[in-house]
């Protein structure tokens, strides 16, 4: 008997050790970090890059609830099923779900007022798995797969199994447009909701089904009840509107879990009911236990040594980086796009390039090589399908959200690095066809050298990002051997200098008679399309020249004018002044605004000046007071993941100030030991010694064993595999800003 129970408890400490090492990762993962503040992330159930994210919504209008959700909020008004993560616009929160209960049939009907408060210390949540008992003791457990999810209800005893489907349910700009219900089996319930806001014509098909019979369901359209005419067909007879609801009632007399099956797709409730197919069955644990195993997976490509802090952080951030691009194609690789125009190919949606293309893509270059060529190849096709590049592509619609073509350097960045799976010169075609689009003041930057502030607004920050872009179109141009392209494309590269104003060290804004836009204050931000700068000031905007540095500190009077300008962005009051100060500025220290994305290489500057102490002293002076293990440890929108990838790359010891030159410039590494996973089979592995809060100065760098005299690391240099040590002291070192090769900052 002795060997029995010795066996079982062997077997049960052996199942326990395994599920703890299978999800050694994950663990670190807290979904609530950014759900405060201005962070805008949710805390629901999702898989890496997935079509579903299933998370609770607040119910309340507002920007901070962008996500439908935010930590300050005690309601919620329902479980939908997209979701947008960090975005500083709402949209989204697809097909939404409330269970409620009451203690007799004849009391429900509904009003749009089911709802129920929580308490956040009945939430519980990790990486595709979200978990609250509401106010009224219903127990909501959800999970979710690529393009399906299931949520599990728990009610309290003695009292009516409810559960309400919402389609009229919408947050800031979204609108319905029309939606659709319809059951004919006691348990499912199928439909769709066409929405207008950020995204115009989106489309969402669902088709659900139940573990328990369905006894009775009320339909509403716009409040009224609705009786359909079950003989009818699908469209025939069932409630079809702007404002529709329906009210589930279950047969469950022994009050055990009633579990619901969803699918999602933008084509069909026939493709809905493929993708629910996604399980066959309603097994929770199952969904939620391999939505478990994709997040250890891909967390497991970089391994870190740190305190438990700073690794809560890290892997919240590379799973923040995880939740979008949103998969859009079903499980037969089909969809629709904003046009109803049926395509049969892996697309994904969600792009937002003006944050993205900074560093998070990049950072797919290293970990997610094979989904960035996916990413690329639905920029592509996008490109086939609405005649440039996308901007911002939601559900497939241009959303034409911020400034320049970022689409650029994304797939430059690729091509420079040698990615596979994608067509070179239909990438270069497409980067050709934005470069020359008719709209959005690229005529008038191709007429002016710059674009003036008199023909559009945003015109300083317009014009250098045009600028950096074009660089990165000349640069593909190089290497596809198009030297005429090449020199054109260099040509417009240099506009930045167009803008420079020698006598304030600023970019300013001209009007088309080559004069600068007077008056002038460095501190004004106006949010609106009438400023010169997007969502900032002059002092966050003017250091944008990340493939030009050297010929950007030569417009300075004097040798030190940018490092001395650099410095003094640190220090300078953080007031900003207008009537419309941009919401989206902010973590401020002095001028630098790391809340917002236009600041984030600003740092790593230095590295190019000669005074890498200084984006040493910088860099743990941002990472200590903007990233926290907190509801609002974010210190502005998180923005589709750019926000996390700062922290990852900073965390590891480098950001690529050029993102799109595959140079890495040296930081100062906040963990002890990082393991990434690079092509074929290969790792690269950081060691980093003598590190602690103090020590953030480097003191030398060693590459596979050997001495290493660059501030930069190349993307080539880490994808060969092997090791970088680097010796951290309290005290900068001399040699390391002498002796030491600078980032190179215009390449030929």
């Amino acid at each position: 008997m002795k060997k029995i129970l010795t066996c079982i408890v062997l077997s049960i400490s052996s199942t326990t050790l395994l599920n703890a090492q299978s999800l050694a990762l994950t663990r670190y993962v807290n979904p609530f970090i950014g759900t405060g503040g201005h962070g805008h992330t949710y805390p629901g159930a999702t898989v890496p890059f997935g079509m579903v994210q299933l998370s609770p919504d607040n119910g309340t209008e507002g920007w901070d609830w962008s996500s439908g959700y935010h930590y300050s909020d005690t309601i919620i008004a329902g479980f939908s099923h997209t979701h947008l993560s960090g975005t500083g616009i709402g949209d989204w929160c697809d097909i939404s779900v409330m269970p409620f209960t009451e203690t007799k049939v004849e009391n429900i009907n509904d009003t749009g007022k089911i709802r129920s408060s929580f308490l956040h210390q009945n939430e519980k949540a990790s990486p595709g798995f979200y978990q609250v008992q509401l106010n009224n003791k219903i127990d909501v457990s959800l999970t979710a797969s690529n393009r399906s999810a299931i949520h599990q209800y728990q009610f309290p005893d003695g009292m009516v199994n409810g559960l309400r489907f919402d389609l009229g349910f919408t947050i800031n700009w979204d609108a319905v447009t029309e939606s659709f219900l319809w059951s004919t089996t006691n348990n499912s319930v199928e439909g769709y909701r066409i929405s207008t806001g950020w995204a115009k014509n989106q489309r969402v098909y669902f088709s659900s089904s139940f573990s328990k019979p369905i006894y009775a369901i009320s339909y509403y359209v716009d409040g009224k009840l609705f009786f359909p005419n079950k003989n009818k067909p699908m469209g025939l007879g069932w409630p079809k509107g702007k404002n529709i609801k329906a009210v589930l009632l279950f047969d469950n007399p022994t009050n055990e879990k009633v579990v619901m099956k969803i699918g999602l797709s933008s084509v069909s409730i026939e493709n809905a009911r493929l993708n629910r197919e996604e399980y066959k069955d309603f097994d929770f644990e199952k969904m939620k236990n391999d939505a478990g195993k994709l997040w250890e997976a891909e967390l497991s490509k970089i391994k870190i040594e740190a305190t438990d802090d700073i690794k809560t952080i890290f892997y919240t951030a590379m799973y923040h980086t995880m939740l979008s691009p949103n998969l859009f194609s079903d499980i037969d690789d089909s969809f629709k796009n904003q046009q109803g125009v049926l395509t049969k190919e892996k697309r994904y949606t969600i792009f937002s390039l003006w944050d993205t293309f900074r560093a998070l893509h990049p950072l797919y270059s290293l970990f997610q090589p094979k989904r960035n060529t996916e990413f690329i190849n639905s920029m592509l096709s996008f490109c086939d399908q609405n005649g440039k590049l996308p901007v911002w592509d939601i559900s497939t619609w241009e959303a034409n959200t911020m400034t320049g073509y970022h689409a650029v350097p994304v797939i430059a960045d690729a091509i420079l690095k040698g990615a596979k799976g994608f067509d070179y010169n239909r990438a270069f075609r497409a980067m050709m066809r934005s470069a020359f689009q008719q709209v959005r003041g690229t005529p008038e930057f191709a007429q002016y050298g710059y674009v003036p502030q008199d023909k559009h607004g945003w015109s300083a920050t317009m014009t250098l990002e045009y600028a950096f872009d074009d660089w990165c179109i000349a640069q593909v141009a190089k290497k596809l051997n198009k030297q005429k392209e090449f020199e054109f494309f260099m040509k417009r590269a240099a506009a930045y200098k167009n803008i420079f104003d020698p006598n304030t060290g600023f970019m300013r804004a001209k009007n088309s008679d080559g004069k600068f836009v007077t008056p002038f204050d460095p501190y004004l931000s106006e949010h609106g399309f009438e400023g010169n700068y997007i969502e900032g000031t002059a002092w966050q905007h003017s250091f944008f020249v990340p493939h030009d540095i050297k010929g950007f500190a030569k417009l300075y009077p004097n040798t030190e004018g940018l490092e001395e300008k650099l410095d003094s962005l640190f220090t300078v009051t953080s007031k900003m002044n207008g009537e419309n100060v941009s919401v989206d500025v902010s973590g401020l220290i002095g001028q630098y605004a790391h809340g917002n994305e236009p600041s984030h290489h600003i740092a790593y500057m230095y590295n190019y000046l000669g005074a890498p102490q200084k984006t040493q002293e910088k860099v743990r002076l941002i990472v200590d007071s903007m990233y926290k293990n907190k509801v609002d440890g974010l210190a502005g929108n998180d923005d589709c993941g750019q926000m996390s990838a700062w922290y990852i790359w900073t965390a590891l010891g480098m950001y690529p100030v050029n993102p799109a030159n595959g140079e890495y410039v040296f930081g100062s590494p906040l963990i002890d030991k990082a393991v990434l996973e690079v092509q074929n089979g290969k790792t690269f592995t950081i060691v980093v010694k003598n590190n602690s809060k103090e020590n953030k100065y480097i003191s030398s760098i060693r590459l596979n064993g050997k001495i290493f005299t660059q501030l930069y690391i190349t993307h080539q240099d880490i994808m060969k595999g092997g090791s970088l040590e680097i010796t951290m002291n309290n005290i900068p070192s001399a040699r390391i800003a002498l002796l030491y090769k600078k980032p190179s900052s215009m390449t030929n």
